[in-house]
Parts: structure tokens; C-alpha cells; sequence
């Protein structure tokens, strides 16, 4: 097997390690009834005129599995995180302190774990998606490297290697979609 034809093998399972993380990161963002930093840790909030992270201006703490605390490190903050965190999706009512925001987590309701498992798959998807995108480039390449004159037979087995390692990040997305379903469903 050639250089350029490992070249892109590394390549391809890079970027698929890549696409697995960024869905594990997005799934941890997904709420399962428990408090968790990840949920607002990516909200943006307005900063002297630039928006940033929740996690750039405050400390997220999680006392208990149902409250999260975030802590702006200057007061003037306070109004502004409470306002981002109203006017987001999480549906949550944040309840303002003199220096710190507390938010109560809920528990889900039967539909609320249905929409969420909804969204999870949703998500896995699109890492599927991304994955099979990496592994079409990576033919792509391939097939040029054979019209400039790479064999034919290393070429159809660095495919079925692509193939292979297609299926097995596939695979492991499928193993994040099952425990994330999982701890949704978990009452």
C-alpha cells in the first residue's frame, strides 16, 4: 500500500474520531432530567458588546443533581446570564441571588423524555451523516489516486478498509444513542 493511500486512511479515522467526540459532546449538552454544566455552559451571553460563553464570565457548580448555580464573576452579569438563560430553549426559570443565578431542573415528564430521545437520535444521526460524508471523500481521493496510476487492487482494499472503519465509529455512535437513551428513559 502506498504512502498518499495510508495518508488518507489515518486521515479518515481522524476525522472520524473527530465526528464521534463532537456527537458525544452534543448528547452531553441534551438534558436527562439531572443537572449538568454542559447545558448552559455554550449559551451566550452579551459581554461588553461581544458574545461569549456562559463559561467564559461565570462558575457553573452543580450543588445538587437538580440545581445548577452559575456564578458571573462580576455582579453586573447576573441580569444578563438570567436573561440568555430565558430567552433559550432549556425552558428553565432562572432565580436571580445577589451574586448568583439557581436553576431548578425539573423532572421530565413522560412526553418531555419522548422529545428527547427524539433529539438524541436527531443527533446521532448527523454524526452518522458526518461519518459516511468522511468515508465518501476519502473514496473520492482514492479514485483519483487510482486515475494517476495507483493499482487497482491497493485501492479496492483501501476502501474496504474505509468501509471497515466506517462501520466501526458507526457503531460506537450507536453505543452513545443507547446510553443516552437510556438515562433519558430512567425515571
Amino acid at each position: 500500500m502506498t504512502e498518499e493511500i495510508q495518508f488518507y486512511l489515518s486521515e479518515a479515522e481522524e476525522s472520524m474520531q473527530k465526528a464521534v467526540q463532537h456527537t458525544g459532546a452534543e448528547l452531553t449538552k441534551i438534558r436527562a432530567g439531572k443537572a449538568s454544566p454542559a447545558m448552559v455552559e455554550d449559551l451566550r451571553v452579551d459581554y461588553y458588546g461581544a458574545p461569549t460563553p456562559v463559561s467564559q464570565v461565570a462558575n457553573i457548580s452543580t450543588p445538587d443533581a437538580r440545581t445548577l448555580i452559575i456564578k458571573p464573576w462580576e455582579k453586573s452579569m447576573v441580569a444578563e446570564i438570567g436573561k440568555a438563560i430565558k430567552n433559550s430553549d432549556l425552558n428553565l426559570n432562572p432565580m436571580h441571588d445577589a451574586d448568583s443565578i439557581r436553576l431548578s431542573i425539573p423532572p421530565l415528564t413522560e412526553e418531555r423524555r419522548r422529545d428527547l430521545v427524539k433529539q438524541v437520535k436527531n443527533e446521532t444521526e448527523a454524526g452518522k451523516i458526518s461519518i459516511r460524508n468522511i468515508r465518501k471523500d476519502v473514496n473520492d481521493s482514492l479514485r483519483k489516486l487510482q486515475k494517476e496510476g495507483t493499482a487497482e487492487d491497493d485501492v479496492r482494499d483501501a476502501e474496504a478498509k474505509v468501509q471497515k472503519l466506517t462501520d466501526s465509529y458507526i457503531v460506537k455512535i450507536d453505543e452513545l444513542l443507547v446510553k443516552k437513551e437510556a438515562e433519558i428513559m430512567t425515571v
